[in-house]
């Protein structure tokens, strides 16, 4: 097309997004480029006039945003939910384009098109000025590796194509995005409706000297860069073994060359082992290749038999990525139910799943004014700097480096919803001084001598369901049958150990973590422990029991109707909890979660305490905790 500007080379493609606050005309703005540069087919063209009969005041008779596939939703809802990508290309450049949803709830598929688009075009209702979406957005594009900018300054028309509006909206966002790690940030008054600069220049904003939408994105320089030319990141997706019922012994590593170059009798080393061979075989579905270059998805056998597994990288000797099970990144937090620091979710980098806990929650960022925050906890759609540890050590570079080794996701444990989007800033090395100590006597000793076998028994319910009253007659048999026991109340715990902790969910993970962590030290000492503590949650107890050995870790479930524990009311809690005083009381305003499958199952409200410590105690006899 002939934009009236001297002719320039054609560029790669280009991967965008639009993004900003409901309503500030991001499908309008697609379609109307598609049409003005004639990009869009002509059978399309006369479903859209079709569609838009009595609905537009267009000189053309056209909604331009009907011209965008796949908006069914937008159109009979008035909401965009999904992200729409679409191809198009010009005799300069290539794009993809991504339409992201303005709505503040959907934040979470907008961040997911940022994590691969080079450049955002943020729009902005010349009317109402940078709304907060529109600065939640900017802020997620540039934790999300966008160095690239436009600030479209959307409705001018209006506005009354007014020059001082679109210069009050640009310094202001000029500002606000300063801290931020923008290249370049290019501001153009528009309107995507009559199409004032977007394809073509506007005569009502003859003020305007700049590019026109289509022209800045076609001349952007805004590539991403030889990937080739980065260092060697081969992420193992599969390890390719042949079937027991074949002759052959091949063994390779399926997977995508990220970044670098590949050919056989390259040295690697697999991470996070750091163990290292040889390539011998580069194989794709064509047969063997001499060579391998970024965005190759290639099978890769090694000469010396170097165990890999699938999230593994294959890294060159001198390029090693980090290695670490402690970080801190930023995370975006997608869910509805909070951040809980302490609590265990599924990470996954990669190809690569695993437990992870949020240690420490450093900061928030107010995305209004950047600030960082005191926060306790990260709600929907938030941002925060947190320090995250891993179940085991895991390889990686900084998002800064690479979006692809440095990113990762959170995925609830028991939903198996995605509540976080991360990206790595750096690893922690306090954990890198610390080893664990081998001890010269073993908790399986220490426990033949007193004729048991270590073991915590977890007792869980509500408050008054029995817990401590059936732990302590059981540890009082216990003792007089001569076993080592010890137990852990949870008023005694808060009383001393935890004191500083409270009753807020996130309060109640830390405080079963500790108790959890003491648990395990005293079951190295070869003692039975009981703990009679409500754990409310679910996914705890699930941590919990991961701490521990198979069949070292027994949930015990007191179980008692609400309405009978209320009746009991042992300490005065329901009746405090009832009338307002007390807060975040389990089972009145704080929810409890009953164990789907528990190790026993106690009905205090049938047998009395003396007969239930009688059948735990036949329960450990029949798993051969205790001896003789």
């Amino acid at each position: 097309m002939d934009s009236g500007t001297a002719p320039i080379p054609a560029r790669g493609l280009l991967r965008f997004l639009t993004c900003g606050s409901v309503d500030d005309g991001k499908s309008t703005l697609i379609g109307r480029l598609l049409h003005d540069a004639g990009l869009i087919p002509d059978d399309q063209l006369v479903q859209a006039r079709r569609e838009s009969r009595g609905r537009t005041g267009e000189e053309n008779g056209i909604d331009v945003s009907l011209l965008v596939d796949g908006l069914e939703a937008e159109r009979e809802q008035g909401i965009t939910i999904d992200v729409a990508h679409r191809f198009f290309a010009t005799d300069r450049r290539s794009f993809i384009v991504a339409d992201a949803p303005g709505h503040e709830q959907y934040t979470r598929n907008m961040a997911t098109a940022a994590s691969t688009a080079t450049l955002a075009v943020l729009l902005v209702d010349a009317r109402k000025g940078l709304l907060t979406q529109t600065r939640r957005h900017a802020v997620v594009c540039s934790l999300m590796g966008i160095r690239h900018v436009v600030l479209a300054v959307n409705k001018m028309d209006l506005a009354g194509c007014d020059e001082a509006v679109h210069t009050a909206i640009a310094r202001a966002f000029a500002d606000f995005a300063a801290p931020l790690s923008f290249a370049t940030v290019t501001a153009i008054p528009l309107s995507a409706r009559r199409g004032d600069n977007v394809v073509h220049r506007s005569a009502a904003m003859g003020w305007y000297r700049g590019p026109t939408l289509l022209e800045h994105l076609e001349t952007a320089a805004v590539e991403d860069g030889d990937a080739s030319a980065g260092p060697l990141r081969f992420l193992v997706e599969w390890v390719n073994r042949p079937s027991p019922d074949m002759v052959s012994d091949f063994r390779g590593l399926s997977g995508t060359l990220l970044s670098g170059r590949l050919e056989p009798g390259d040295a690697v080393t697999v991470w996070p082992s750091g163990r290292s061979a040889r390539v011998a075989r580069i194989v794709a579905f064509d047969g063997d290749r001499p060579l391998a270059q970024a965005g190759d998805a290639v099978t890769v056998t090694l000469e010396e038999a170097v165990d890999a597994a699938r999230g593994d990288l294959l890294a060159g000797p001198d390029e090693e990525p980090e290695v670490a099970d402690q970080f801190a990144a930023h995370l975006l937090w997608m869910a509805e139910e909070p951040l809980i620091p302490g609590r265990s979710y599924l990470l996954r980098a990669g190809a690569r799943w695993m437990p992870a806990t949020v240690t420490a929650l450093r900061h928030a960022v107010n995305v209004e004014t950047l600030e960082h925050t005191a926060a306790a906890t990260l709600g929907m759609n938030a941002i925060g700097l947190c320090n995250l540890s891993t179940a085991a050590p895991l390889a990686f570079d900084a998002y800064a480096a690479s979006r692809r080794t440095g990113s990762f996701i959170l995925v609830d444990r028991f939903s198996n919803r995605t509540v976080g989007a991360g990206m790595i800033r750096h690893p922690l090395r306090r954990a890198a001084n610390l080893h664990r100590q081998e001890l010269a006597v073993s908790a399986e000793e220490r426990a033949s001598a007193k004729r048991q076998r270590p073991a915590v028994l977890w007792f869980t319910g509500l408050s008054g369901a029995g817990k401590s009253t059936v732990a302590n007659r059981l540890e009082r048999r216990l003792h007089a049958l001569g076993h080592h026991t010890m137990m852990l109340d949870g008023d005694n715990v808060r009383l001393g150990l935890n004191r500083d902790l409270g009753f807020t969910d996130a309060d109640r993970v830390e405080n079963i973590r500790r108790v959890g962590e003491v648990a395990k030290l005293m079951t190295e000492a070869g003692l039975i422990v009981l703990c009679a503590f409500i754990a409310p949650f679910r996914a705890e107890r699930e941590v919990l029991r991961a701490l521990f050995p198979e069949g070292r870790f027994l949930e015990v479930f007191v179980d008692a109707p609400l309405e009978e524990c209320m009746r009991r009311d042992p300490k005065g809690l329901y009746a405090k909890a009832r009338s307002g005083t007390l807060r975040n009381f389990t089972g009145i305003d704080s929810p409890y979660e009953r164990p789907e499958a528990p190790d026993l199952r106690l009905d205090t409200t049938v047998e009395d305490a003396d007969a239930l410590a009688a059948r735990v105690i036949a329960d450990l006899r029949a798993r051969g905790i205790l001896g003789a």
